[in-house]
């Protein structure tokens, strides 16, 4: 087999040559085109496919821009009904505590003036009577005696003082009595005795006059040693059987 060393230059050869290049530049060429034909192809699809999710970003950020709208006109109607809502109930929380406080002064009122009403029956029908209760006569009835001394932060407040030479009787009235008032009236004998030396070696007696008693309170006032005044009619009577001497 020649090799092309070996092979004679003609211009047939040269021609042939020459014609198997062109047929190999044109199948490049050709080549070429189609692969960039289909690269042009691909880039216009890519561009296409670009554009549309562009317009569809676009479109999402408009709708979320509309929506965000929309959220803050609600947030802002919810904003003002939420201020309105506070606003009423203030003003409302104000009424209900003017009324509370109304109705509280007008309680407190009626309760001292039932307070009022008691003391002043219990002292007159003491003050009126004979005076021989607890087992005593008393010559001094008094009313209402109040005693501070600061530097000793003691204070001393009796209802009814009743005395004689050698006993001194202690009376808290009540319009209602209560459990409460009979620990009252221990705790403040303490106070009494500092406050009133007066009375130092006094016998003393306890007592718990109302116009109306708890369930219980007098019983429990009994079992203290504390006597029990209840209004019947017009006067009273008295439960001291098991009254004590302080």
């Amino acid at each position: 087999m020649e090799t092309v060393e070996n092979m004679p230059i003609t211009i047939e050869s040269v021609l042939s040559l020459i014609k198997e290049m062109a047929l190999s530049f044109d199948k490049v060429f050709a080549e070429s085109n189609k692969a960039l034909a289909e690269s042009k192809q691909q880039s216009k699809e890519n561009e296409r496919m670009l554009t549309e999710k562009l317009a569809e970003t676009d479109r999402q950020l408009k709708e979320t821009g509309e929506q965000l709208k929309e959220t803050g006109e609600q947030l802002k109607e919810t904003d003002k009904l939420l201020k309105e809502t506070i606003a009423a109930s203030e003003k409302r929380n104000a009424e209900l505590n003017s009324q509370l406080k109304e109705t509280k002064e007008m309680i407190g009122g009626v309760s001292n003036s039932n307070g009022m009403a008691a003391e002043e029956f219990f002292i007159n029908a003491i003050d009126k009577g004979d005076r021989n209760i607890f087992g005593e006569h008393f010559t001094d009835c008094l009313s209402l005696v109040r005693r501070f001394n600061k530097e000793k932060k003691l204070r001393s407040e009796q209802d009814i003082i009743l005395a004689n030479g050698e006993a001194v009787a202690l009376v808290e009235v009540k319009y209602k009595a209560q459990k409460a008032d009979i620990q009252k009236i221990i705790n403040r004998l303490p106070s009494f005795r500092a406050l009133h030396p007066e009375y130092k070696t006094h016998r003393i007696y306890l007592g718990l006059a109302a116009m109306a008693f708890d369930y219980g309170v007098e019983k429990e006032s009994e079992k203290e040693g504390i006597a029990v005044v209840k209004q019947v009619g017009n006067t009273f009577v008295i439960h001291d059987e098991n009254m004590t001497v302080f």
